[in-house]
């Protein structure tokens, strides 16, 4: 039997992905922009920092890697747009409280 995907699962494997330079999660620094579920397929929009950030391939791999680990995951799409560009407004309150500002 095919399990869903949850989107709190999802949101739950974001928040073990870092920036190895940014002390935050990629959902709380608001580099997700939206998650999209069908049944056992995941589709994650996300950006990053900068587009000249160093560890895109890294975090993208990561991100792709532990949201594949959720139970009834079986394709993960991972898709990098800089439309809007991120900002520190993006950035969850919890981020804030971490980076202290």
């Amino acid at each position: 039997m095919e399990v869903n995907v949850k989107k709190e699962d999802v949101i739950k494997a974001l928040k073990e992905c870092f920036d190895p330079e940014i002390p935050v999660n990629v959902y709380d620094l608001g580099l997700v922009y939206n998650i999209d579920l069908n049944g056992t397929e995941v589709k994650i929009k996300m950006t990053m920092t900068s587009p000249f950030c160093p560890v895109t391939d890294y975090l993208l791999e990561d991100v792709k890697n532990k949201v594949e680990e959720i139970a009834g995951a079986t394709k993960v799409d991972v898709e990098i747009t800089f439309d809007p560009p991120w900002n520190q407004d993006k950035i969850s309150e919890e981020g804030k409280a971490q980076l202290g500002i």
